[in-house]
């Protein structure tokens, strides 16, 4: 298989805009995944009798094959954006769902004992002692909805919307295999240095497993 690096080179700003646009529709799923899992998430710890249902049914939703779920939504939302973004938070909250409840579900019991007998409120508890505590096991979630939404945004390019997956149908369609090495190297890019960047900022918010990683290897 010979690369044309004169294709890639004549095509940077339409690499760089597909780019682009696959980040934002992956962005935008996983915040928009975070904003529904979170109140989700606690509502299920909180109340047990629900948090059997919410997973299960986050889970069959899961079983649902992305170009399913795009045709499905197609409508309501027609040949847009929203379809993409709404197709894949879908996805995105399955994750961070699950991850969040575990999260918090790891919450050592002195901790919320300690805040309650402190006259901490419900919500500062929430928001100051499980959160905090829970956000290695949260951001282990964003981190893999994260990559799975850059990886499905590809699918949308069978609505008219998919980022660098415009790249693979047209080399299919072409048989020129330069735009599909293209794609499929931009998008792991995307999703190296997506995750990167979420370890770091793991690493910055989360400043107390460090001392006790570091307590672990001065005890060794």
């Amino acid at each position: 298989m010979t690369i044309d690096w004169s294709w890639i080179s004549g095509h940077t700003g339409d690499l760089a805009s597909l780019t682009l646009n696959h980040l934002q529709a992956a962005l935008s799923a996983v915040f928009f995944g975070l904003l529904i899992s979170l109140p989700l998430a606690v509502l299920a710890h909180r109340v047990r009798p629900l948090r059997g249902f919410l997973l299960g049914v986050s889970n069959v939703l899961f079983t649902i094959p992305s170009i399913a779920v795009f045709v499905l939504l197609l409508p309501v939302s027609g040949l847009t954006r929203t379809t993409t973004v709404i197709g894949l938070t879908i996805y995105t909250i399955v994750v961070l769902l699950r991850n969040t409840v575990e999260g918090l579900d790891a919450v050592p019991t002195r901790a919320r004992e300690a805040a309650v007998a402190m006259g901490t409120r419900p919500l500062r508890t929430l928001l100051t002692v499980e959160l905090p505590l829970a956000l290695p096991v949260i951001m282990a979630g964003v981190r893999i909805a994260t990559v799975m939404s850059i990886s499905l945004v590809s699918v949308a390019t069978y609505i008219g919307d998919g980022g660098l997956g415009q790249l693979f149908t047209d080399g299919f369609q072409r048989n020129f295999p330069t735009p599909v090495v293209a794609g499929i190297v931009l998008t792991l890019l995307l999703a190296l240095v997506a995750d990167a960047l979420l370890v770091t900022v793991q690493y910055v918010l989360t400043p107390w497993t460090r001392k006790q990683r570091h307590s672990a290897g001065g005890r060794a």
